[in-house]
């Protein structure tokens, strides 16, 4: 008797489908890995693209130094529990021998992408997994699932090749790169429904629990190294959880009190707002700073 797939089901086959195509397509990928969900849901899919053998590409994970501890203690677990070779690509250490400045506001995205690009070049990887989705945010929505890069890391909007009826194009020249988007058809409900659904091990900070924050620029900020309360700063203690996780410095918690992987997905089925434009500090500089990053090499 035939089994009916339900809306996960077909999401899944979906991205194993990709990822299984990549690596029969590419000499050399490998998944970006930052110890958030949408990562952590993108190496759970490629375990099972690939079982009973292990992932047949390494994981490289940007570090800004300013990670949240309980992120990269995930990002770990997962690295030893599947017997991964883990590339770091330090920021920090970009920094201190001078290929990237400090930027004054805070932010260490744009610094990112020069460090992404020189880890790509050194280890000769010709195609990159990343956890982006179409519902995050508008310069995402354009992307295709296989897209181009060319011999600068750059990726043009308009310059995009077709992919019709899950036909996927690789064809690279040497220097030129592809970036694959397993997740695009993936909404957060879709993540975190699957997340309940395969009782996926993600960090704590995604769960709500009472913790002191800060109220700076219409956000919460959790009081910790990286934004200490200040001279003026009220500090609240609230129950709170974390959408998305980026930078500690810029990454703002919401509201709630949504403390199993149940009631998150109750609570992201009745929410309005994306999970970027709630929490992000960093994507309010412009309306296009996304898509500006992206034109420069960010991933």
């Amino acid at each position: 008797m035939s089994r009916v797939l339900d809306e996960l089901d077909v999401l899944e086959a979906e991205s194993v489908h990709i990822f299984r195509e990549v690596v029969a397509e590419m000499q050399a990928p490998c998944l970006l890995f930052s110890g958030g969900k949408d990562s952590i849901v993108m190496l759970h899919l490629a375990a099972k693209a690939f079982a009973p053998a292990r992932v047949p590409f390494p994981v490289m994970h940007v570090d800004t130094g300013l990670n949240f501890p309980s992120v990269l203690a995930c990002r770990d677990r997962w690295v030893e529990r599947l017997g991964l070779q883990l590339v770091v690509a330090s920021v920090q250490e970009a920094i201190d021998r001078g290929l990237v400045h400090d930027e004054p506001h805070g932010s260490r995205n744009r610094i990112q992408t020069p460090v992404l690009l020189e880890a790509v070049e050194k280890n000769g990887f010709d195609a990159l997994f990343g956890g982006g989705r179409r519902d995050e945010e508008k310069a995402r929505a354009k992307e295709r699932v296989f897209s181009f890069r060319d011999d600068f890391g750059q990726w043009d909007p308009k310059n995009q090749r077709p992919e019709l009826w899950n036909l996927y194009n690789g064809r690279v020249h040497p220097g030129e790169s592809i970036r694959v988007f397993p997740l695009s058809n993936w909404t957060e409900l879709d993540i975190w429904s699957y997340i309940a659904r395969e009782r996926i091990d993600v960090p704590e900070l995604y769960l709500a629990a009472e913790r002191d924050v800060v109220r700076r620029g219409g956000m919460l900020y959790e009081v910790n190294e990286f934004t200490p309360a200040l001279d003026g700063h009220v500090v609240e203690r609230r129950w709170v959880r974390y959408r998305t996780l980026g930078d500690a410095n810029l990454t703002a918690a919401v509201d709630s009190r949504a403390a199993t992987l149940p009631e998150i997905v109750a609570e992201i089925a009745a929410v309005r707002v994306t999970e970027r434009g709630a929490t992000r500090g960093d994507d309010r500089v412009s309306e296009s700073a996304m898509e500006d990053r992206k034109r420069e090499g960010y991933f």
